[in-house]
Order: C-alpha cells, then structure tokens, then sequence
C-alpha cells in the first residue's frame, strides 16, 4: 500500500477520557470487582532460597471468614497445571535456553521473596491476612545468588548449570575481532544499567466469575487475548469458555503485559467456590513480585579508523532474568537489545555476546522500551567516552558515523532494515533548541557559584515491535453511535481519544459520536495489545483499511439509492461522490439509508492490516545538568529533544508520551534502583527506601519534531510511546560525564544520588 503524504488529522485535540479520569470516575479493576466478592490474599516466602519443610494450612482453613485456602497440593488434585509458560531463545550452540517450571503455587522449593506458596480466600480482606498467620510455614534456608556472576553454588534451577538460563549471539565474531586488529583506535567501555521497579499509580489487580460452564476474569493489563489463552490451558477449558477483560489501566509500562499466578489463582478459585473472587496488589507486594525491569552489566568496545569512523562494535552483556523465566524475559537483553544494537550509526560489522543468569530475585521482563533503551544507553554512552578519549567534539563523532540519508534503506548488521532517516536535521535542530552555542557561557556561570556544569547527548533509534497485524470493527448502533473495536489497549495513552479523532477525520462521523471498544475477548476476537510502541501506529491502520471496506460495500447500494453507474468516496471530502448528482451523502447519511433499506449487512465492518514493515522512531536528547560537588546533588536544569516520529496524529498526546518516557528516564538516571542484600531480601521495598521523580525533580522539556514520513506502513507514522526511555538514560549519563570529566572521573554509573556523586568526585 502506497504511503499518504499528507496526515489530516495532525491536529491537538483534548483527551475526551480526561474529565472522567480527573473527576475521580475511572473504572479500574478495584472499582468493578462483582458485589460480594471473596477477597484473596497471597501467602508468600519471606525466604529468597530455601527447600519447603512444612507447609500446613490446616488452621487457616478453620479461621473465621476462610472459604479456602489452596496449596501446590490442591492445584495438582483439582488438575489444574502448576507451570507458567514462557518464551527461550536459541543459543550460540543451537541449544534452546533453559526452560524451567514457573510454578503458580511453590511446591518443594521457594526461589525469591515473594514466591507464593498459598493462597487465601475469605469474605474479608482483612479475614484473610488473619488466616495468612496461621499458616505454618517452615523453609530450610539454601545459597542464595543475587549477583550477575554465573556460579554453580547455588544451583537455582537443575535445567540451568551454573544458573545459565541462556547464552545467546549474534553477528560475524571472526569479522569484528578482525576489524579490531587493524583498527587505529579502539576505545572500550564497561556501562552497567541497573534494576528498576516500574511501580504504576494503579497496582496489578484481578477478579474472577464463574457462571455456568464459563470463566470471567478480569484483570489489569495490555491485552485481553494471551491471558485467555493461558487460562484455557492452565484450567483446562475451552477457548469459548473463557472471556477476559481489561477496564480503565492506571499505567503497564510493560510490566503489566505479561500474566502472572495470582490472575490463575483467582480463576481456580471462583469455578471451585462458585463465587467471585477478586485480589488486588498492596505496594509492597508490588515491588516484591511484579517483573523488574533492566537489570544488566555490558562491556562495550568500537574500533575506529585514523579519521574516526567506525570499523566495528562489540558488546558482551550479563542479564538478570530473576528466579524465572517471565514470559519475554530471556528475548528482552538478546534478540530485542540486537534490534537496535548499531543504533543510528553506519557501522559495517558487530558482535552481541548475551548471558542470561538466574539470580534468587523477582523475575525482570519488559519495561518501557525493552531491550531498545538498554542497547542505546550502551552504544551512546561509548560513543560519547570515545570522543572524549580521542579528543572529538562528541556531535560531531556522532555526524561522522550517520548513516547517510541517501544511503536508506538501509540493513543494519542485525538485519534490521531501516526505511527512511534524516539524523543530521534532528541533531541540527535539537542543538538549536538546546543553545548549544551559549553553554559554555552557561557552564561559565555555574563555576563562578561553585557548580559544575554539564552538557550531554544522546542519539536513539528504537524498533515498532509486537504483532504486525491488527484489526478493528466498525459497528454502527441502532442508537445512532458507532463503535469502533480495537485490539490494543489503552494503559493511560489516551486511546479512546486519538482512534475516535482518527476515525472522525477520515470518515466525516462526528466525532461525539464514537465509541472506543476495548479488553474484552467476547466482543473483539483477536488482538496484539498494547506494546513496543505499536498501538496508534498499527490500530489506526486497520480502522483505515476497515474504513475503506465499508465506504466499498456501501458505493454499490449508494449507486442503486442514485441510479447511479458508479459512485466513489472522496476521501479528502468525507463523502460519496454520485457522478452527474449535487447529492453528496455522508457515511452517516446511507447509514441511515441502509437501515431504512433493512440492509443490516451494512451496518458493521471488519478487516485486519499487516504493517509492510517495522518503523524506526529516532531523535536527539540533550541534557544539561548542575552539579554541587560539596554534596553531590546533580539536578538536571535544562533538556531538549527533537524526535522524528514520521507523520503525528495528535502533537500534543506524542509530547505527553515523550514527557512520560522522559520522566521515567530521569528517574533511573537519578534516584531508582532496586537493591537486594546478600541474603535475596529486597531493601527498597516501600517509597520510603525506593525514591520516585516527582515534580521537582523534573526540568521543563522543550520538545520539538522534525519529521521523516515512514514507508512502511499506509500512515507514514513511526510510534512514540518508548521513545522518551530510550533516550533520556544516555543523555543524562553523558551530561555527567561532561560535568565531571574534568575533575578527573572517568567511570559514571546510574543512579546519580547525592552519595554517588559524592564518592566519584572524591575518590580521583
């Protein structure tokens, strides 16, 4: 399909959810859970490794309020499968990556804490954590293993030798270790990206019907279809007797994409119990249980040529999976790092070397971005060490190695084929945006107050991921609305507005009256969900090529109303077009015709699009920090970005995102981070030890857009929902760097806390 030059619908409109939301009338899971649901309530190890001696429930299960109380034991008698599923990789060697049983109940052994080994269901909440104490649970204490060191003591998982869970590369090793050694430079570089918790405003939560010979569950999440999957398989029913949906979702950020014990356990009970079941997250144990994210140590190289261009790059990188496989785990730091591992650079050959390790922590998985932000802060902070090193302006190293614009498309060495680009106008504009120019008067002022002054830099690139089809419904309602079924799922994005905007546009259907459908999988058969930027991009295509096969089933009925030959839909005008007729029917107008005409079959729309290609949003972030090197407070003063995001339907909900990514960013760069001790016990368990931004903490953000339609898919758009993470890690880090280098410090590593910065600066 051929490109549309011009996007129509690039206009800012308010998000119509917002009144709701604001107003305190969301829906979310907490607040439509059935009248007189049971409550449950996790029992969980407080030991991060050890071998289950006793485990005896019997005095729960007589306390006031219990109706039930299920261990391992019970989910194997009432045949339920005690093993979540997960995706492994092919290694090196051809082998696959190891595969061990994630139970939904512990069974002989607990391997972080968190694991649930019972779970409690009771008329009350706090019923249920009173039976939770009677619960005689006895753990003989086994070697723990938190650290990224692969090691055979102890052995986590019996499939994972050395706790091994994969070992995985990819590119020409031969090639590269060739163009190192003729190489006139080469400048390497140990970076290491710390685990974060993705704490959403709204926890994970579920609840669960049965009625009849069929499943409700509802739960938080990205994407109604892969739980129902795993539930038909779990509990062993059928496709058509499970239904699953998704209400309003306070924030996912990948973590909510994926399922997790808890959402089975809720099943299992209302079909035993003939009762509904609902459980919801306390903070705590959120941030001991929900999948983390990052979580890896790369050592980084480029080979240079004597004028500075790059002959190769080379990572080897250690990941983190935690004490299982989470559903997308073991692709995260491999095959989804490698999608962008040149970033935005002509670089002729690379190596990636990944080791994927068990540790006796939560699992770690997809967090905005996955495995995109990892790979650029790695390249970008390597790139910017090298000029330093080799005594380049650090842009103009990084202009050197474009790719040209006229050299797309272009296949990268990961086999990535980029469509189109123009980096050298993105990085023009962000340093006019940025006032680069006037820094160094900027950095002038800082010293004369006793301050040091940085300015740093990153390029990113990342790739559209998740399912390249999707479809959509148009349906319209005998109550003179349409609704439009998507398959993705709004987590806070502003779906429900950008999807009615687009399909007002292109139809001419005022806008009031459409309605957004999503999560649910009785009223919408099949979708990709929300994930790797994907969702406006790939739905809003396939409600244009739905669009298109309504306004296609309707010319011909349209030609008989007009005793007409032929009859088109004008596109640009939003209305048929009768040959020889000054009648111009809306699309509501032969609504209206066919109902009156009882040609029902009119009246609702199908069709699924296929991207033609993945496409690559890019751009330039550029921070400015301050740092007081009598305390080490860095504080970040100024930032700049200017994205390439192909053609924007909504300017000011793309801002919103990059604003969102870009916070999220900064919080890692200084202040989050998950820390376990030597014993697995999680010592950020609670904001009053894990520090989140807030608004304070945040800069005003200058964004601007210079824009490069994409070819590969019918809107030329290239998603913008990571974008934000991916560059905001490196353009911190390097500013830092900037702010620091001359006092001698050459190794920077997230988080910039006071007491890190401190110690950097007093330890040359």
């Amino acid at each position: 399909m051929g490109t549309i030059e011009k996007f129509g619908a690039s206009q800012t409109a308010k998000r119509s959810e917002d009144l709701r939301l604001l107003t305190g009338n969301g829906q979310y899971i907490d607040d439509i859970a059935p009248e007189g649901a049971l409550f449950g309530y996790a029992v969980r190890s407080s030991v991060a490794h050890g071998t289950i001696t006793e485990l005896d429930v019997a005095e729960a299960r007589a306390a006031p309020g219990v109706h039930a109380v299920i261990t391992a034991a019970d989910l194997a008698e009432a045949g339920v499968k005690n093993s979540i599923s997960a995706s492994v990789v092919t290694n090196r060697d051809g082998s696959r990556g190891a595969r061990p049983v994630r139970p939904i109940l512990a069974d002989t052994r607990v391997r972080f804490v968190g694991d649930a080994v019972a779970f409690i269901i009771a008329e009350t909440l706090d019923q249920a954590r009173d039976a939770a104490e009677l619960v005689m649970l006895d753990i003989d204490d086994l070697p723990v293993a938190t650290s990224l060191t692969p090691s055979a003591d102890p052995d986590i998982h019996p499939e994972a030798p050395g706790n091994v869970a994969y070992d995985w590369a990819l590119g020409d090793a031969e090639a590269t270790e060739a163009a190192f050694a003729r190489a006139a430079h080469v400048v390497s570089l140990d970076v290491a990206d710390h685990r974060i918790i993705v704490n959403s405003m709204e926890p994970r939560g579920a609840y669960a019907e049965w009625n009849g010979d069929r499943l409700h569950v509802g739960f938080t999440g990205q994407g109604v279809w892969g739980l129902k999957g795993s539930l038909s398989k779990i509990l062993n029913l059928a496709p058509e007797q499970v239904r699953v949906t998704t209400p309003e979702v306070g924030g996912g950020f990948g973590m909510k994409g994926f399922v997790y014990p808890e959402y089975f356990l809720v099943a299992h009970a209302a079909r035993m119990l003939g009762r509904p079941v609902r459980w919801m997250s306390e903070r705590t144990e959120a941030m001991l249980t929900d999948n983390g994210g990052r979580d890896l140590t790369s050592h980084a190289e480029l080979a240079f040529d004597e004028n500075h261009k790059i002959l190769a790059y080379r990572v080897h990188n250690l990941s983190n999976l935690g004490a299982y496989n989470s559903e997308f785990a073991q692709n995260i730091q491999s095959a989804l790092f490698a999608k962008v591992l040149t970033g935005a650079y002509d670089i002729p050959v690379a190596y990636l070397g990944v080791q994927g390790l068990f540790t006796n922590t939560a699992p770690v998985d997809a967090y905005r971005g996955a495995g995109r932000p990892e790979a650029i802060y790695v390249l970008e902070r390597v790139m910017d060490y090298a000029a330093r090193q080799l005594g380049v302006d650090p842009w103009e190293l990084r202009r050197r190695n474009f790719i040209a614009k006229d050299a797309f498309p272009y296949r990268t060495v990961s086999d990535q084929l980029y469509d189109v680009g123009d980096f050298d106008r993105v990085l023009s504009r962000v340093a006019e945006v940025a006032d680069v120019a006037g820094f160094d008067a900027r950095k002038a002022e800082s010293a004369a107050r006793g301050r040091l002054r940085g300015l740093g830099l990153a390029y990113y690139i990342e790739s559209i991921l998740g399912d390249p089809t999707e479809g959509a419904t148009i349906e319209f309602g005998e109550d003179g609305l349409v609704y439009l079924y998507v398959g993705t799922q709004s987590g806070g994005q502003g779906h429900e507005t950008v999807y009615a905007q687009f399909l007002a546009d292109r139809s001419g259907i005022p806008v009031d009256k459409i309605r957004v459908v999503q999560g649910d999988s009785d009223r919408i058969a099949t979708g990709g969900g929300t994930g790797g930027s994907r969702s406006v991009t790939i739905q809003s295509g396939a409600t244009l090529v739905t669009l298109r096969a309504a306004v296609a089933a309707m010319a011909p009925f349209v030609a008989e109303q007009f005793d007409a030959d032929a009859v088109e839909f004008d596109e640009e005008e939003r209305q048929f077009i009768i040959p020889g007729s000054n009648h111009r029917p809306s699309v509501m107008d032969v609504v209206e015709m066919a109902r009156a005409a009882g040609r029902t079959d009119l009246l609702r729309h199908q069709a699924e699009y296929e991207l033609d290609g993945r496409s690559y949003p890019n751009g330039a972030h550029v921070a400015e920090v301050e740092i007081d090197p009598e305390t080490g407070v860095t504080e970040v003063v100024k930032y700049s970005v200017t994205d390439d995001f192909g053609n924007l339907m909504n300017p000011m909900l793309a801002e919103g995102q990059v604003h969102g990514g870009i916070a999220q960013g900064l919080g890692q760069a200084l202040m989050e981070r998950a820390v376990y001790d030597e014993d697995g016990q999680l010592l950020t368990a609670s904001f009053m030890d894990y520090a989140m931004p807030r608004a304070d903490n945040m800069p005003n953000i200058v964004f601007t857009t210079e824009s490069t339609p994409s070819t590969a898919n019918i809107l030329g758009m290239k998603g913008c929902g990571e974008a934000g993470t991916v560059g905001a890690l490196g353009a911190v880090a390097n500013a830092v760097t900037d702010a620091v280098w001359a006092k001698g410090v050459r190794q920077v590593d997230m988080p910039f806390t006071p007491l890190r910065v401190w110690e950097m600066l007093k330890e040359v």
